[in-house]
């Protein structure tokens, strides 16, 4: 597993070296933009639009524009005493909370912590403690020049450090548009409506669900290496919208229904095919 950070977690007179690892991947398939004559990939060129010239690397400064076409200009130098400024290796947690005190709309991207040299007791104490007390710690690090704040928690018998977003990074839900004030909504639609939820409960099973699109297109691809002539399969023809919103309750409550009657059948028929098998 790549390391993308060393360091230190401190808490307390507690120091333990650790390592950062990415603990997603993003699978998305990356499709290259080619010249539709000769397949060869474009290349993206940094071209001034004033000067109409090619600027290369050591022409180019930071800048940060302020209000339309008026910019802050930002020397190398600056950027760097910052950066040196806050490139300490050490994630203090500063305060231990609740994991359901963070709502999930502050979650951003989660890493594996490894122990370094030396710090693999502390590493487990930190983790014991974390999971006996189902606490967290809130820390800030910063990667890669930028600071963020992050939580740091027990996963699986690991150490899982998580940033999060700062308060004023997260925007204002009052800011989103046509949302209803008043609550316009039929008791008979509510309970509908929670019994639906009921039926549809399950446990979280995270291996059931997969990307379709994803595998559909690597399986397009494949067939394309492999010479296969593809067709394009028709368009289904759209369904009436369902205007009415009890309708629309009542028919998913149905549908739920005939599913899970389908299900106890197949299960209820297996049962009677093993009391009927004989041993020998």
């Amino acid at each position: 597993m790549h390391t993308m950070w060393k360091g230190t977690i401190s808490f307390g007179l507690v120091n333990i070296p650790v390592s950062l690892h990415s603990a997603t991947e993003n699978k998305d398939i990356s499709l290259r933009n080619l010249h539709k004559e000769c397949h060869s990939p474009l290349k993206y060129e940094k071209v001034c639009p004033v000067c109409d010239k090619e600027v290369g690397n050591e022409d180019i400064v930071k800048g940060f524009e302020y209000t339309t076409n008026k910019f802050v200009i930002l020397e190398e130098e600056d950027l760097k005493a910052i950066k040196d400024e806050k490139q300490d290796k050490t994630v203090e947690i500063m305060d231990f909370i609740k994991l359901e005190e963070i709502d999930p709309i502050y979650f951003d991207r989660s890493y594996y912590l490894s122990p370094n040299e030396g710090g693999t007791k502390a590493y487990a104490l930190l983790r014991e403690a974390l999971k006996d007390t189902k606490k967290i710690g809130l820390a800030k690090i910063t990667i890669r020049s930028k600071e963020h704040l992050a939580i740091i928690r027990f996963y699986q018998n690991t150490l899982v450090m998580e940033t999060i977003y700062f308060p004023d990074e997260v925007r204002d839900f009052k800011e989103v548009p046509n949302v209803p004030e008043e609550t316009d909504v039929a008791g008979k639609e509510l309970d509908t409506a929670k019994m639906l939820i009921d039926q549809l409960t399950t446990e979280f099973e995270p291996t059931k669900y997969k990307d379709e699109y994803r595998s559909a297109l690597l399986e397009l691809i494949e067939r394309k290496k492999n010479g296969e002539e593809i067709s394009t399969a028709k368009e289904p023809k759209k369904k009436d919208n369902v205007t009415d919103l009890m309708e629309a309750l009542e028919k998913s409550l149905k549908k739920t229904k005939t599913t899970q009657k389908k299900g106890t059948k197949r299960k209820t028929t297996t049962k009677k095919k093993k009391s009927t098998t004989k041993t020998g």
